[in-house]
């Protein structure tokens, strides 16, 4: 019994992906709707690089975590504030292994509060000043970043249109960034939902896994491509139904492929951060893993659908399709024969045996290979030779 790769590959699985496109699209357009609502109602949790404020180092032996941050806390709200504006703790982590140090972000706050919640906690965890860093972060820098990173993003989609355009087609390219832009909205709509940080490496993270789910995508529509190449001079296979088996021919490779990308940034994101504190590793590896796994899904359910309901629209195509479910009409209803394919070992049907009378008249009329045909001689004698008689003529 064949493995499911190898009926994956030749088809034998049969898995009807593209013509279920109407349920792929309608869980996309659902899922792009929950994240585009949470972009506007929940917003995101930017990290101090983007939204500004003050930033605290504390060593981890003052004990855990939670009770750094309560500390951290009682100095917010013991700290003068004059303009009213609340202070409050952004996001709190241990870096570095072992003991470690833990980083715990504030909103932004003028240099004398900065001080006075600086001296809060040299009094109550009872350590020297020295021990105790804080910085002030601009938000005007995260600004930079992101400009930097949608211009970049630019130039990225305008470069990966025209490669598509030229190596395929322009509906290619559009399938392609389609589903690059799915990739970006659905990842952006996770880190909302749950509520991680953006930091800048968010940003690199992101332009990061479109370079993985170009690859994925490019790898499907080459096998789409090579299955639909002259498909309309033939009338058992539609378009979709090539392109679907060309899914189904790449969908192990889409799948191995994921794994194997996933297996070291799960390594990295789990190892690195969550076991040797590195919040640096943490920010990258999370869009990564997340990025990646929806990279995977939208390659095999979201891209080919979408190519082939641009080439529904081609009138050749259209023409084509209708030609080969009128001929499948016809076989159902018996007015034409199926084409039976002879299988190579089968012999060739034997000729019908002739007579041996038969054989000597075809053997005397065929005429020899590269003989010339005889001209008709005159009468009378030639060269000595008796002339030929006319036929039916008496002998004198």
């Amino acid at each position: 019994m064949s493995g499911i790769a190898t009926r994956l590959y030749k088809g034998e699985a049969d898995l009807n992906i593209v013509a279920k496109r109407k349920i792929w699209f309608t869980v996309a357009a659902v899922a792009v709707l929950i994240a585009l609502a949470s972009f506007v109602v929940r917003g995101f949790t930017l990290g101090i690089e983007f939204s500004g404020g003050n930033e605290f180092q504390v060593p981890a032996s003052v004990g855990t975590l939670q009770h750094a941050e309560e500390t951290v806390e009682e100095a917010l709200a013991s700290a003068p504030n004059p303009a009213g504006e609340p202070l409050r703790v952004a996001s709190t982590q241990q870096v570095g292994g072992g003991e470690g140090t833990y980083l715990i972000r504030t909103s932004e706050m003028e240099p004398e509060q900065s001080e006075a919640v600086k001296q809060h906690l040299v009094e109550a965890f009872g350590i020297p000043a020295s021990e105790i860093s804080n910085s002030r972060v601009s938000g005007a820098w995260g600004a930079q970043v992101t400009e930097r990173a949608v211009l970049g993003l630019l130039i990225f989609i305008a470069v990966v249109m025209l490669y598509l355009i030229v190596r395929f087609e322009w509906r290619m390219a559009a399938a392609a960034v389609s589903s690059l832009l799915f990739d970006l909205v659905l990842t952006a709509g996770v880190y909302s939902l749950v509520g991680f940080e953006i930091t800048p490496s968010t940003i690199i993270g992101f332009l990061t896994i479109l370079g993985f789910a170009l690859y994925d995508v490019v790898v499907v529509f080459d096998k789409v491509q090579e299955n639909t190449r002259g498909i309309t001079a033939s009338s058992t296979q539609t378009y979709e139904e090539a392109a679907n088996l060309a899914v189904n021919q790449t969908l192990m490779r889409s799948i191995n492929t994921g794994l194997v990308a996933l297996l070291p940034v799960g390594g990295l994101l789990f190892i690195g951060a969550g076991l040797l504190g590195a919040g640096t590793l943490r920010d990258l590896g999370l869009v990564l893993f997340v990025g990646m796994g929806i990279a995977v899904y939208s390659s095999i359910f979201f891209a080919t659908p979408v190519l082939t309901t641009l080439k529904r629209f081609e009138p050749k195509y259209q023409a084509h399709t209708q030609r080969v479910l009128a001929r499948r009409a016809a076989i159902a209803r018996g007015d034409v024969a199926p084409k039976a394919p002879r299988s190579p070992k089968q012999p060739a049907p034997a000729a019908e045996p002739r007579d041996d009378a038969e054989l000597a008249a075809l053997a005397g009329a065929a005429p020899k290979v590269g003989a010339r045909p005889a001209a008709k001689r005159p009468s009378g004698n030639r060269g000595g030779r008796s002339g030929s008689r006319p036929r039916g003529g008496k002998r004198h």
